[in-house]
């Protein structure tokens, strides 16, 4: 109702303790699960299919990763840790100071995503390589982790919590 009379709407407020709770929660979790798993995947040698084939859907098989997806960057152990540490430093700057006021949905796709950055980091700095073990069967794809799960869902959900926010702000536009 101000509104109506000229007065100027108030700031939303920074949310950044909620965000922060849901970081660090999500975060703490996601990289239990996954050095949990890595740990379990890792005592066994390379290429041992330790459960599986699940029909042509995907067996669980130890692999070591010294690059990236697809073996691009292959050896690039060390450069690949300190990329994923630097986008994972990015993202918490973007959330907590250039945008105080994102949704949970943002800081839920960004602690994803730094959890499963940190998680592959560790492998990179404490192993050599990343351990993994999610291998599809059904499709050529490289076999992946819990780490890469939070990367990549995290991504997705990031992009669609932008998205969501870029509409929000041409709705609000387009009523004042």
């Amino acid at each position: 109702m101000t509104e109506a009379f000229g007065a100027v709407s108030t700031p939303k407020p920074a949310h950044r303790g909620r965000n922060g709770i849901i970081v660090a929660a999500l975060v703490a979790l996601w990289l239990v699960l996954d050095q949990a798993t890595k740990v379990f995947f890792n005592q066994f040698p390379e290429g041992t299919v330790v459960f599986g084939p699940f029909g042509d859907f995907l067996c669980l098989r130890t692999v070591h990763n010294t690059g990236a997806a697809w073996g691009m960057m292959d050896g690039s152990t060390l450069l690949l840790g300190v990329v994923s540490l630097l986008v994972v430093a990015a993202l918490l700057v973007f959330l907590f100071v250039l945008a105080p006021d994102a949704s949970p949905l943002t800081a839920v796709a960004i602690g994803l995503v730094a959890a499963g950055g940190i998680g592959n980091a560790i492998d990179r700095f404490f192993l050599g390589y990343v351990v993994d073990f999610i291998q599809p069967l059904f499709i050529d794809f490289p076999v992946f982790n819990i780490a890469d799960i939070g990367v990549t869902c995290g991504f997705v959900l990031l992009v669609l919590s932008m998205l969501m926010t870029e509409g929000g702000e041409k709705t609000e536009e387009g009523e004042e």
